[in-house]
């Protein structure tokens, strides 16, 4: 009988969870998973691919870097035939990528090439976007510029979470992989080269990019809000030394109706209600970090 081609799995996050739980209930021959160590400062809300593979006593490997000698040692020990990537947050090496014969492939978390980059569902989120998507793609020196094998797309609401956008565009990932393994496996997967007059990329959220600038449209900040509300780190504004997370907001609430005012005006307490540049938003779930302040109808924050 011939051998299984061995499998190379690089993954993290619920995608991963899933796609590595598919290969594995298909019986496929997965030789090892490298992925990362949970962040104790990083609310992790999500399964992660190493519970799935320590279930089936896949070795698990979670190296900071992926790239010195003595790792690139390790995977060229483990033969792989295909490397599948799933959300994994580094970047593999043309080096490692060139270890598979039968090629080396990324699930990426939007509707490539739009989007390429780090935190692609946030983003879209922020940006407005009315449908999200997963695109499993050949992994070249780029990141998410290789050319496309499949993909598929969910709409999402207008007040939809990133978190709600996330579960609901989940299941693509795994459909995607689900109809393109085996082909994967036999070296027969169709590839389409991207448009790169369609590309769209973006980096790594951090924390401060939740701040909010109340000189922008109430539909802006509205987005940036349910892009980063929980379990992401939150929107938030500074008011002196303390500082006011806004877990969500609404604009055509009664309070907020209507109501205009300077850019970032207190126009109301209770509720708390803001000016924005073309109306205003009723800050509806907040928390304080630090003492809270005396706040004034008519402050500008």
């Amino acid at each position: 009988m011939t051998a299984k081609p061995r499998i190379l799995f690089f993954g993290y996050s619920e995608v991963g969870y899933e796609c590595l739980s598919l290969l594995l209930n298909r019986g496929d021959n997965i030789v090892g998973l490298f992925t990362h160590e949970d962040n104790p400062n990083e609310k992790i809300w999500f399964k992660t691919p190493a519970l799935a593979a320590r279930e089936k006593k896949i070795p698990v490997y979670t190296p900071q870097k992926i790239t010195t000698p003595e790792w690139i040692e390790t995977i060229t020990a483990l033969k792989p035939d295909l490397i599948i990537s799933v959300y994994y947050r580094n970047m593999i090496s043309t080096r490692i990528l060139a270890l598979a014969p039968l090629g080396a492939f990324n699930m990426h978390g939007s509707l490539l090439p739009a989007y390429r980059g780090r935190a692609p569902i946030n983003w879209a989120v922020l940006h407005g976007e009315t449908r999200i998507g997963m695109t499993l793609h050949r992994m070249v020196k780029s990141a998410d510029a290789g050319a496309i094998v499949d993909q598929e797309g969910v709409e999402i609401d207008s007040r939809d979470t990133a978190e709600a956008a996330f579960r609901k565009v989940l299941p693509c990932a795994k459909r995607v992989l689900e109809r393109q393994i085996d082909l994967l496996l036999a070296g027969k997967a169709n590839e389409t080269p991207q448009d790169e007059t369609k590309v769209s990329y973006f980096g790594g959220r951090t924390p401060e990019d939740g701040r909010i600038h109340w000189n922008h449209y109430s539909k802006q900040i509205f987005d940036l809000i349910r892009a980063v509300t929980d379990p992401y780190p939150g929107a938030f504004t500074d008011i002196g030394d303390s500082r006011l997370m806004v877990w969500w907001a609404e604009s055509d609430s009664q309070a907020a109706r209507n109501k205009r005012g300077k850019a970032g005006e207190i126009l109301s307490i209770k509720p708390l209600v803001i000016a924005t540049l073309d109306g205003a938003l009723e800050l509806t779930r907040t928390e304080w970090r630090g003492d809270v302040p005396s706040l004034a109808i008519g402050q500008i924050i």
